[in-house]
């Protein structure tokens, strides 16, 4: 009768091949081009002025943007 009224609790399932391989990398190309074309655009864009001062702004912007946005996941 005790072996009967255990709780049996599932075993966790493994994430799918998917969620282990794929999505990581996925990431990381989104995440690599988001700051490439961020870091490229605000070299092009230059005042003259700003000299590397500009491009570093932009990337520590993006980077915070990114944080605050998807730091839940």
């Amino acid at each position: 009768q005790d072996v009967m009224d255990m709780e049996v609790k599932p075993k966790p399932l493994r994430p799918h091949w998917y969620e282990r391989h794929v999505q990581p990398c996925v990431a990381e190309l989104l995440g690599s081009a988001l700051f490439i074309f961020i870091g490229c655009l605000s070299v092009v864009e230059d005042s003259g002025g700003t000299g590397r001062l500009q491009p570093a702004l932009a990337h520590g912007l993006a980077l915070g943007v990114t944080v605050a946005v998807l730091g839940d996941i």
